[in-house]
């Protein structure tokens, strides 16, 4: 349904808010309520009305007919006294017809008859006062017929005659005897209906139609002219009687009753009985209209009630909704003030509960986010925070004018930062509770030096310490350092324990070292490790101890590219049998080849990669790198297992079985291919997850060593219980056992140890034909080294296969084993 603009624009104002919604919701329940009261009302007046027109109608019938006989007994009445009287009877025996027609027109006259005429005993007429009486002479015969049957007495009919209703009433003339019948008409229609009219109510109208069938005329009515032309123009064919229930005349809404009063086949003359529906009607209308005006007023009222109802609701519920959004901000101080004893106000208490919490907890998370927990000091963040506003302040320009000076200033910013040295061996002997303590006492010692306004001491993490000194320059920081130093110097004594204190302690200046408080705790860290490796205490950052760190951040970068972009190679480094000098495998290295540097050193790239996690991804690429060289070595009939080395990281790695797994069905490569070297330091650093580690790979069927046995610190309780196959000899002991007794007495303690675990041995920097017989001489399984071979591409792999299998393997099997 299409509304009107302005009422869709009220709809969408109203839709707006919840109280607009709420006011027109039951502003709508009201009207729709009253609308439907008004409707049934309207209908149910209606339909009694009508209802009750329908029996006053058929009331109105019944004395129509009544006040028809009562005129006709009257009109009877008066014609007999005419008929017997003495002149009367005189005249009408004269026979002269105009002496009859004078008496018949006085003595009509006198009672009132508009037609008079006088009959003969047989019904025929003698004479008449009307020029037309031949014209009723079919109802005169009608009337002779029912005189006939009420034995000479009087009779009566309603007739039309020349438009006009008329009774007409026949009585005897008697003289003694029958001499003849007088007919008397009388013109009764508006006098009938005016009467009816003032009995009843009712509305009465006598129509009359032409033989000639033509519509219908109003011989008398107490209609208006208007409706009275309307009601003349219907219809009124049918029987005797038709009730219409509707019935629309001139505007006006009526219910009929129509009553045939001529004896006529075609029924001519017709009585029309109507009451006025909306006349009925009228006094509900004006209680309808009481009632809408209750209804308006209603309206008005329970508008204002629901305004009133909407804003006690909607005013909480938005006090709710913009605390809610400033909880939404992130204000958590401004509590919830709504009183209210309902559902809002359990609402806003819930609210305000929840507020609380939430303020608790941020003021909770702000405290560990900012404070450090153990020690009561500012942590990092805050530090940084802090560090930055000193920063912003001693670079603020500030105005001066002529004469003025800048007493106090500085646009110098310090920070020292400090590490607590053997702070971890005080963990692992005297257990966390007393570090804890040491680092509570070492807080309170810092506060105590650090006392000037603006001084702030944090702890970063661990056993660091930091402190932020605004207006100091790098010889005031040192001077703070000092006194630092000489305050921690004092032992601690913590339950029962004495414990020396002593840190390192590195210090960065701004604007000298840096802009902003990042790089000065970075440069102040730097300064601390090398204070640190130097055993100096205390140092100031200079940019030559930060060489090291630029060069290892763009070593990163460069490494990561040199992986993406194939700078790195797979060199291969024979092992061969001491027995039979064939070819049982190769020890897979990695080389770099750098665009612009060229050869990088593996010293230089490998430890790096370890401490910086980096090794893992180097791993990856040398195994997939492996499996695929040993696809291309099988194909030249040299499948000999590759030896890859693992690092403390690799094999901390509980994934790491499941990734070698993952390797060898992608690359199609069986498990044995591979030969895993892992340094006992390796091991050592978490023996139980190594060996959980080194169980999954074992099952695999991998082969598993360990490498640069003897430079570490195993034990042989671990030893015996890891799943690995051979032990490779660190090369310091194998370069210097032929002229070193020591040397070659571990060598042989090795090799003999080994052979009692059931493992192969291979010795590592095998570099003269001395140092082959001495190993043949030792038991020794398998040698590696330049006097085999140095490291080799795969290409020359295969080339240097070939002259192994041709000359140098004879040669170094016919020099017979030396004997130590």
């Amino acid at each position: 349904m299409n509304l009107p603009r302005a009422w869709r624009e009220a709809a969408r104002w109203l839709s707006r808010r919840l109280g607009r919604r709420i006011v027109a919701l039951f502003l709508a329940l009201l009207l729709a309520v009253q609308a439907l009261s008004f409707v049934a009302t309207r209908e149910s007046v209606a339909r009694n009305a009508r209802a009750q027109i329908g029996r006053e109608l058929q009331l109105g019938e019944r004395v129509f007919h009544r006040l028809l006989e009562q005129r006709a007994h009257q009109l009877g009445d008066g014609a007999m006294l005419l008929a017997s009287d003495y002149g009367f009877r005189s005249a009408v025996a004269t026979k002269d017809a105009a002496t009859i027609a004078s008496v018949l027109l006085n003595h009509g006259q006198r009672i009132g008859a508009s037609i008079a005429l006088l009959l003969d005993a047989d019904f025929a007429l003698r004479a008449t006062a009307h020029p037309r009486a031949e014209a009723l002479m079919p109802v005169v015969r009608r009337l002779a017929e029912q005189s006939s049957a009420a034995a000479a007495g009087p009779v009566s009919e309603i007739a039309a005659f020349d438009g006009q209703v008329y009774q007409l009433v026949m009585v005897p003339v008697r003289s003694p005897l029958l001499i003849g019948w007088v007919v008397m008409g009388f013109d009764m229609a508006q006098t009938l209906v005016q009467e009816l009219r003032e009995i009843t109510a009712l509305h009465a109208s006598l129509l009359v139609r032409g033989a000639d069938g033509a519509r219908w005329r109003i011989a008398a009515s107490t209609l208006r002219s208007d409706q009275a032309d309307a009601l003349g123009g219907l219809d009124w064919t049918g029987g005797s009687r038709a009730w219409r229930e509707r019935l629309l005349i001139a505007g006006e809404d009526f219910s009929a009753r129509s009553l045939v009063l001529d004896a006529h086949a075609d029924h001519r003359l017709r009585a029309v009985l109507m009451r006025s529906v909306d006349e009925a009607v009228a006094p509900y209308r004006q209680l309808q209209l009481v009632l809408a005006m209750i209804t308006g007023l209603g309206v008005v009222v329970f508008a204002a009630g629901s305004v009133l109802t909407a804003r006690r609701i909607t005013t909480p519920v938005r006090a709710l909704a913009q605390a809610a959004e400033r909880l939404g901000r992130g204000d958590y101080g401004s509590p919830i003030a709504i009183e209210a004893a309902d559902e809002i106000g359990d609402l806003a208490q819930a609210l305000e509960h929840m507020r609380q919490s939430v303020d608790a907890q941020q003021r909770e998370i702000t405290r560990l986010a900012y404070w450090d927990g153990l020690t009561g000091l500012p942590n990092r963040a805050q530090f940084r925070v802090s560090a930055s506003a000193a920063l912003a302040e001693a670079q603020r320009p500030v105005v001066l004018r002529p004469g003025d000076r800048r007493d106090g200033a500085s646009t110098h910013v310090s920070v020292l930062m400090l590490d607590m040295d053997r702070f971890k061996h005080v963990n692992d002997v005297l257990g966390y509770d007393i570090g804890d303590d040491m680092l509570k006492q070492v807080a309170r010692r810092l506060s105590q030096v650090c006392m000037r306004q603006g001084d702030l001491v944090a702890r970063l993490g661990g056993d660091e310490f930091a402190v932020l000194l605004p207006g100091a320059d790098t010889l005031g920081a040192l001077r703070v350092a000092e006194r630092v130093t000489a305050a921690l110097e004092a032992p601690l004594v913590l339950q029962d324990q004495t414990i020396d204190l002593r840190a390192s302690i590195g210090v960065a200046t701004s604007p000298d070292h840096g802009q902003d408080a990042d790089t000065l705790l970075n440069r102040a860290e730097v300064a601390m490790y090398a204070a640190k490796r130097r055993g100096a205490g205390a140092l100031s950052y200079d940019p030559a101890l930060d060489s090291g760190s630029a060069r290892t951040l763009s070593l990163l970068g460069a490494l990561r590219r040199a992986i993406d972009q194939g700078e790195l190679r797979l060199a291969l480094q024979p092992k061969v049998s001491l027995r039979t000098a064939a070819i049982e495998g190769a020890e897979a290295l990695v080389r770099w080849q750098h665009p612009q540097r060229g050869w990088v050193p593996p010293m230089e790239f490998i430890p790096f990669a370890e401490q910086t996690g980096f090794i893992r991804s180097l791993t990856a690429w040398i195994l997939d790198e492996c499996l695929r060289t040993w696809r291309v070595l099988q194909a030249q009939g040299l499948a000999v297992p590759l030896s890859v080395n693992l690092s403390t990281r690799d094999l901390m790695d509980l994934d790491l079985p499941q990734k070698f797994a993952s390797a060898l069905q992608r690359h199609g490569v069986p498990a044995e291919a591979l030969c895993l070297e892992i340094t006992e330091s390796a091991i050592m650093d978490d023996p139980a997850r190594a060996q959980l580690t080194l169980q999954h790979l074992h099952e695999m069927g991998v082969r598993l060593a360990i490498d640069d046995f003897g430079t570490g610190y195993s034990s042989l309780a671990y030893l015996k219980r890891l799943p690995v196959d051979e032990l490779k000899i660190d090369k310091s002991f194998v370069m210097q056992m032929d002229r070193d007794s020591d040397d070659a007495k571990i060598v042989r303690s090795t090799v003999d140890l080994a052979h009692n675990l059931g493992l192969s041995v291979v010795a590592e920097g095998v570099e003269t034909p001395s140092h082959w017989r001495v190993l043949r001489g030792l038991g020794c399984d398998y040698a590696q080294g330049y006097l085999i071979a140095r490291p080799l591409s795969v290409a020359q792999f295969a080339t240097w296969a070939s002259q192994w299998r041709g000359h140098d393997a004879r040669v170094l099997l016919d020099a017979p084993p030396t004997v130590v």
